[in-house]
């Protein structure tokens, strides 16, 4: 179910916050509740796939407690092991094994030793990305003593079914929703409320009104890449650049908000990444819930930057070789992370090795070109598309007699300058203090029915894919 969808917004919402915030019942009947509409909320889709969520949560929920109750290192490892194997289990076989067979094919043919492995045609569940994390991170922060288990199934299963977050982030920990479970509020809070409908509302803004309609412009220019030469190039990279901030943060954005209308607090997944003045900077400020949880459950694991230099840049590509392959099976995300591994590396070197330090306005504008060229690699389908695509961008293929033309005329270039000054010039939605006012509740009022008039049947999230 989309968050953009006649069904969402007037059926499932309207009976999720009646049912929420009209009945006096206990905590626990409130999360059976929650839950039910959640697996409502993700079965919608396929389903067939919500069996996985249940096991997913089943496990981790058992092996929480066989954590917390082994006093054996070996047996607490054990368990930990069994957590890990499953989550990852499930991510491989359905994300994953079509990418390897593909992959060992392509290399038997190479080699010319004959034989083939089955290409396995398997759906891939919506989400699994997201929610096999989070349960993960439930059994590691147990088995690092930094959380004790739920005693109630209910209360796990809604935290690993919290249908605002559910699809796509942001990937919520359980020690930042386990006080928040424990005490649900059984009267609303109407501040609360109304900055929750100010997020979700900006939210479906920034995707229905931003990111469809940059889409809009450069999805034919996508379908036909290879006519494309600098100025089309670069307009339908540029295109893409605003419209995958616009899709994902739209997402984060309005889940932030349906969870503040259910009364839960859930953590800020963008910071304005694209005002990044170096890379690194850039990881603290995109998908935050994604690069720390590489960093608390990976990178530091892995040694982080206790031993030297070298070991720290290793650590650095091996984590986004794994954020890379983690966006997608396909080679192209593997070079998409070893890429963004690169510039971790150059920048983490040329900060030991020189003290010049960039003019802040020259260090976003170099970032932003490396991200611009880094999403060429993340939007193409294959490498040879990508390739096709820089050609392009560097004037190799030549350059247009009527640039206007190719861009879609004077609107589309006036729609994407429209967005880049939004993006660098606007500060976003969590530095913003706005009080509730009823100019303010017209406004929204007014963007909602637009969005609302503009609804797309076909206009999922971006990041659905992952």
């Amino acid at each position: 179910m989309l968050f953009n969808s006649y069904i969402f917004i007037f059926v499932f919402l309207p009976l999720m916050l009646l049912a929420w915030w009209s009945c006096a019942l206990s905590v626990r009947t409130r999360l059976g509740i929650l839950t039910a509409a959640s697996y409502i909320f993700y079965g919608w889709w396929d389903y067939r796939f919500v069996g996985l969520l249940l096991l997913s949560t089943v496990i981790d929920y058992h092996v929480g407690h066989r954590l917390h109750a082994a006093t054996v290192k070996s047996r607490r490892v054990r368990w930990l092991i069994v957590s890990l194997v499953s989550n990852l289990g499930l991510l491989i076989f359905f994300k994953y094994s079509g990418f390897f067979a593909v992959s060992v094919n392509a290399v038997c043919d190479w080699l010319r030793t004959g034989g083939s492995v089955p290409i396995p045609e398997i759906i891939l569940p919506v989400g699994i990305s997201f929610y096999t994390f989070q349960t993960m991170s439930y059994s590691i922060d147990i088995y690092r003593k930094e959380a004790e288990p739920t005693d109630s199934i209910w209360h796990f299963a809604a935290y690993v079914s919290l249908f605002p977050q559910l699809i796509a982030g942001p990937i919520v920990r359980y020690s930042e929703l386990e006080s928040q479970l424990r005490n649900i509020n059984t009267r609303i809070d109407w501040d609360k409320f109304a900055q929750g409908v100010l997020f979700f509302v900006v939210g479906m803004v920034q995707k229905v009104l931003l990111a469809d309609t940059i889409a809009g412009k450069i999805n034919p220019l996508f379908a036909d890449y290879t006519e494309l030469q600098f100025f089309g190039a670069w307009f339908a990279m540029l295109g893409y650049t605003c419209q995958l901030y616009f899709d994902f943060c739209g997402y984060s954005n309005m889940a932030v908000g349906l969870g503040r209308m259910l009364g839960f607090e859930f953590p800020q997944n963008f910071d304005s990444p694209y005002k990044s003045a170096n890379i690194a900077e850039f990881w603290r400020r995109w998908h935050m819930t994604l690069s720390f949880w590489l960093r608390d459950y990976l990178f530091i694991p892995l040694g982080g930057s206790r031993r030297g230099q070298w070991l720290t840049l290793r650590n650095l590509v091996i984590v986004m070789f794994l954020g890379g392959l983690w966006h997608g099976a396909g080679w192209t995300f593997v070079v998409w992370g070893l890429f963004h591994g690169a510039m971790l590396v150059v920048h983490s070197l040329s900060r030991s090795a020189c003290k010049f330090r960039l003019p802040r306005v020259a260090g976003i504008a170099m970032t932003f070109f490396f991200v611009v060229i880094s999403w060429t690699i993340f939007r193409s389908t294959d490498m040879t598309m990508c390739s096709e695509l820089w050609m392009s961008m560097f004037g190799i293929r030549g350059f247009e007699s009527s640039p206007l033309a190719v861009m879609g005329g004077a609107s589309a270039v006036a729609v994407l300058a429209g967005l880049l000054g939004i993006i660098f010039a606007a500060p976003n939605i969590w530095q913003l203090r706005i009080r509730a006012s009823v100019p303010c509740a017209v406004a929204l009022s007014l963007a909602f029915v637009v969005c609302v008039l503009r609804f797309d049947g076909d206009s999922p999230f971006l990041y659905f894919q992952f």
